[in-house]
């Protein structure tokens, strides 16, 4: 997740002292001399300087040998003079993915042509609450955040009493389900109290004002630790807001928890313990988006904030019976958040229901000069679309029931075409350059501690690996990745989605592709002699920036089934 952590570089190795500038500066010349050496084409008697001139500092004339027209003297001369800038997790390189294979440029010219304006901010109305508000706390717990935000703006509820339920359920469910990191409890009653403020005002902002959330803990907070799920950053403080964040507080929200993730963003163990899900508490919550998972799902928060590098919203969203979106690549900033991969990070909306995934996406969406890879394209979510207008796919793992529900409903659901096979993954080149700071501080890579178990060591060449590959290759695989994406983009000519039971998370995380995940069905789920009863989920795939398709599709099934209305019974 895209990021600037200069608090976290500049304790992670000393890399920005004056002396290793020096030091690498040296290194560099030294391997140039040495290969022009080795070709024959430099004598070593002339990087001999007299005692006076070996005091000088690196780059003085009276090093560099002066043969006319010389390509390793310019090589030298670049080697000496080089600035080596030092690196933590979060600055972007200077070549940015792009989902739509022609391009950012071309996407845009496409919207011009259809008469579209990309820019074009649209808002979502919020129904108006009918019938009495829900004797209890759980069953103001559970409502959806549609259903909150109508509460609120209407002075049934209010955001400090939503605060009080939400902020008791994480003191009572978090020390099980290991969902929290950091509970923010001074920040969200300050939040909540000047969201009461300005509604008693008049001053409603929108359908999240007063709404209490949690963030995932890969994303920056003023005033809060940022762990990245690990050990070795669980004292880290990023003084700053992410830009998800910042969108969230702008539109009222209210940040209750940094929520867990597994460690470095894999899986849902980190350093207190395993996220569990709340179905199942002898069932992991799956990651790395496993505390957003958990305490969603838990009702310990109202809707959450995850990321997906290769599944990281989707698996728990689907392990702990959630609806979410996995938006287009580019559509949400990464900025402030940990980096994990420059090409594949993405950031979307973990919640009870699609419409609050809408809500939440429709604040959060949008171009950051602060992330290069972010782009503005049009949203417009519609509950009540015309499913015949729309052509479906499935493939042959999509749940029947939910296939059937589809063309119930208008749509005329046809097999979807063979997709195409996913090319090798980069991640591990791009994972490695993000940690290069944390695995080899100050330039100098460590051996691998001896007597290390599997785990461990797998734990401790994970960002590693990057350094065993070679330029070319990672290249390589990039062009072979566009490719991947033409044929995606062949495979889904005249489909605007389909269902699937996989989630195809590999492939469509590699060519950018959105991804809505809702409940179908009720049933047993997990892994042998773990079961338990929760919703089960499928996948809708959309076409390249068609994330208020799938979400107005799968909002339809909602409408007309109530599989996304139950939840565990922690209690």
């Amino acid at each position: 997740m895209s990021g600037n952590h200069d608090t976290a570089d500049g304790r992670a190795g000393g890399a920005g002292s004056g002396a290793a500038r020096g030091a690498i500066r040296r290194r560099g010349f030294l391997k140039v001399a040495a290969a022009a050496t080795a070709a024959g084409t430099l004598d070593p008697r002339t990087l001999m300087a007299a005692p006076e001139a070996a005091s000088r500092a690196p780059g003085s004339p009276e090093l560099i040998p002066r043969t006319p027209g010389s390509p390793e003297l310019g090589r030298l001369r670049e080697a000496e003079q080089e600035e080596v800038i030092p690196l933590g997790n979060g600055e972007p390189p200077a070549l940015q993915f792009q989902a739509y294979p022609g391009g950012t440029g071309a996407l845009l010219e496409k919207y011009w042509r259809a008469g579209k304006n990309p820019f074009e901010k649209t808002s979502i109305e919020v129904e108006a609450w009918d019938g009495p508000v829900p004797s209890t706390e759980e069953g103001i717990a559970f409502l959806p955040v549609h259903r909150l935000s109508a509460l609120v703006r209407e002075r049934r509820v209010s955001p400090t009493e939503l605060f009080d339920i939400y902020m008791e359920r994480m003191k009572r469910y978090d020390p099980v389900l290991l969902c929290a990191v950091t509970i923010l409890e001074d920040r969200g009653r300050e939040e909540a109290e000047q969201a009461e403020a300005e509604i008693r005002a008049g001053e409603w902002r929108g359908p999240l004002h007063g709404i209490p959330y949690g963030v995932k803990d890969l994303f920056s907070t003023v005033g809060a630790r940022t762990t990245w799920g690990s050990a070795a950053f669980q004292t880290q403080m990023i003084e700053e807001d992410a830009e998800v964040v910042r969108r969230l507080s702008a539109a009222g929200a209210v940040l209750i928890a940094k929520l867990a993730t597994g460690e470095f963003a894999r899986g849902d163990r980190w350093y207190r313990g395993r996220t569990l899900n709340p179905w199942n508490l002898a069932w992991g919550s799956s990651g790395s988006s496993a505390g957003p998972g958990s305490a969603t799902a838990a009702g310990c928060v109202a809707f959450s904030i995850g990321t997906e590098t290769r599944g990281s919203i989707v698996s728990p969203s689907r392990r702990n019976g959630l609806s979410a979106l996995r938006p287009t690549f580019g559509r949400v900033s990464r900025y402030g958040g940990m980096v994990l991969s420059w090409s594949m990070d993405k950031t979307g909306p973990m919640c009870r229901t699609i419409e609050d995934c809408a809500l939440v996406f429709n604040e959060i969406h949008g171009a950051d000069e602060k992330d290069p890879a972010s782009v503005t394209t049009p949203f417009h979510f519609e509950r009540s679309p015309d499913l015949g207008a729309l052509s479906i796919g499935y493939t042959e793992d999509a749940p029947h029931s939910f296939v059937e529900k589809l063309e119930e409903l208008g749509a005329r659901p046809r097999l979807m075409r063979e997709l195409p096979a996913q090319a090798a993954s980069s991640l591990g080149a791009e994972s490695s350059s993000a940690f290069d700071f944390h695995v080899a501080p100050g330039g100098e890579l460590p051996p691998v501690p001896q007597g290390l178990g599997e785990a461990e060591e797998r734990d401790f060449t994970r960002f590693r690996r990057g350094r065993e590959g070679l330029a070319m290759d990672y290249v390589h695989a990039q062009r072979r990745r566009l490719i991947v994406m033409k044929r995606m983009a062949e495979a889904m000519e005249g489909f605007d989605m389909f269902a699937t039971g996989s989630g195809e998370v590999g492939l469509t995380n590699e060519t950018g592709h959105p991804a809505a995940v809702v409940q179908y069905g009720f049933g047993p789920l997990g892994p042998e002699g773990e079961e338990a009863e929760q919703p089960l989920t499928t996948t809708l795939i959309g076409d390249l920036f068609a994330d208020d398709k799938i979400l107005s599709v799968a909002h339809a099934f909602q409408a007309a089934t109530d599989w996304h209305t139950r939840h565990p019974a922690l209690d």
